[in-house]
Order: structure tokens, then sequence, then C-alpha cells
């Protein structure tokens, strides 16, 4: 689904403006930005948690010319689906009855 598709779909769910539902959208990135900025996880029930994570610092090699490497360390993204979506992925989709 494109960022196009996705407003569309949106404001008709919630009966506004296409630019109506850009400005939420934009806004709840915003919010979602700050709190990753903080390094506080940001929950959407029934969804899951987004999480920044530190990666430390560690010591590749180069499998061709076998020179070892420092990588440096870095934050990354994370993300915990509720268990009801894992589940259901793992089911191809398809609810538990």
């Amino acid at each position: 689904m494109t960022n196009k598709n996705f407003i569309k779909e949106l404001s008709q769910r919630l009966d506004c403006t296409t630019r109506e539902a850009q400005d939420m959208v934009h806004s709840l990135i915003d919010v979602m930005n700050e709190e990753f900025m903080a390094g506080e996880p940001f929950m959407i029930p029934g969804f899951g948690t987004f999480e920044v994570k530190k990666r430390m610092e560690r010591i590749i090699v180069n499998p061709s010319t076998h020179q070892r490497m420092l990588v440096p360390p870095k934050l990354v993204l994370g993300f915990k689906p509720v268990p009801s979506i894992k589940e259901k992925l793992k089911n191809g989709g398809e609810e538990n009855g």
C-alpha cells in the first residue's frame, strides 16, 4: 500500500478530507519520532511495539579478503508485533477457529 492509498483509505474510514487524514498521519509520525529520539518505545495497542535498540560495536571479517573490520555502534529501530498478528502470519493470514 502506498502512502497515497493509505491516506485515501484513512480519509474514507474517518469520513474526513484527504488533507485532514494526511495531517493526522504526519502528526502521528512526528510523535513517534519524538519518542524514538528520547529512546522510548512506542506501543500501538492491537498492533505492536516499536523500540530503539543499540547495536554494540563488533568485528566482522570480509569473506573475500579475510580483512577484519570494526563496525561502530549504532541505533536501530525494531518492531515486535502483538501475539495475535504473529499467529495470523504464521498461519498464512488465516485466523484460528
